[in-house]
């Protein structure tokens, strides 16, 4: 506690101005003197006792902090008592729950990049392998021109299918880092299906699937037009690939003083129940997956309509069909 410049200069202070009250005592009598002397000594050393204490609790705080900063977290210094220590205390304790969350949120993200690179390795490997071995036979002189073509097909739908991955994949990155901005609009329902339903035509088309469409021309609501259209052409491709020849996709919507909701109901094979809970997240595929499926799309889906005040949710039966539910919540000023 010596060491420290304060302390001396206390020391310095206090010894000198009780000097000089104890020479002063000392001219008026022994008694003065002797009572200056002890209260003097019993000053100091109850001030010396006090810093003293105020340093070690310093020290703890110290130690604390050098803890705090090799990873223990554990601790809490937290004092309720009344005072400029214990607020210290206090706040040091509010900066190592911040900096706890933080080192939690960067783990977890750590933990994320981890499986999305794993994930992006084991989605792009199966077609990289394909491709790979096709260019291969192609080398061979004596090839067929009909094998030829078709291994040049399938190496044309492969690469497409990568480019569709890389591209779906940075936009849900984008989406994770809150780098898009959406664009808050308002949107007619109708001429959102509209949009939605042009992709997914001709395979609805060529599975003899027919459409019904059902809702009010003034349903609207707020949120960003062509990535809203992006989410709903994602579930309708889901429900036009589980559904039936000659089956029927229906789409409803409707809008109250909460929010508006969009149904997306289909007649196909339904969704397995232990399925459900995982179907929005991304790379799962379910039993009833199609061999090209990815798992991707609606992780997508679900993403773009959180980032809008949406929610979606899926309910669905065996053999019976699957129905989606999209809400987009209204904003209250």
């Amino acid at each position: 506690m010596l060491r420290n410049r304060e302390i001396r200069m206390l020391l310095i202070t206090m010894g000198s101005i009780s000097l000089t009250a104890f020479i002063v005592a000392a001219f008026i009598s022994t008694v003065a003197a002797a009572l200056v002397f002890i209260l003097s000594m019993l000053l100091i050393g109850t001030s010396l006792f006090f810093t003293r204490w105020r340093y070690r609790e310093i020290e703890k705080l110290s130690v604390y902090l050098r803890k705090i900063s090799n990873g223990d977290d554990s601790l809490d210094v937290r004092d309720n008592q009344e005072g400029e220590l214990s607020i210290l205390k206090n706040d040091i304790y509010k900066v190592t729950l911040m900096l706890s969350e933080h080192r939690s949120l960067l783990q977890r993200d750590k933990i994320q990049l981890t499986d999305a690179i794993s994930d992006i390795s084991h989605q792009l490997k199966t077609p990289l392998t394909s491709m790979t071995v096709m260019a291969d036979l192609l080398s061979a002189p004596d090839l067929p021109p009909a094998k030829r073509s078709e291994f040049t097909h399938h190496i044309r739908v492969q690469l497409d299918r990568i480019d569709w991955l890389v591209s779906s994949l940075l936009k849900l990155s984008k989406i994770d880092a809150k780098t898009i901005p959406f664009k808050k609009n308002r949107i007619l329902v109708t001429k959102l299906i509209q949009k939605a339903l042009e992709p997914v035509m001709i395979p609805m088309d060529i599975k003899g699937q027919t459409v019904s469409i059902a809702g009010e021309d003034d349903v609207s609501f707020v949120g960003d037009f062509n990535w809203t259209a992006e989410a709903v052409i994602n579930i309708l491709k889901n429900g036009v690939e589980h559904t039936h020849e000659g089956g029927t996709i229906a789409i409803t919507f409707s809008e109250n003083a909460l929010f508006t909701e969009i149904v997306i109901a289909d007649n196909g094979k339904g969704i397995p129940k232990e399925d459900l809970p995982y179907i929005f997240k991304r790379f799962y595929k379910g039993k009833n997956a199609g061999e090209g499926s990815i798992g991707i799309g609606l992780a997508m889906a679900h993403s773009i309509i959180a980032s809008q005040n949406g929610v979606i949710d899926v309910t669905s039966d065996s053999e019976k069909g699957t129905q989606f539910r999209i809400k987009f919540y209204k904003q209250v000023i």
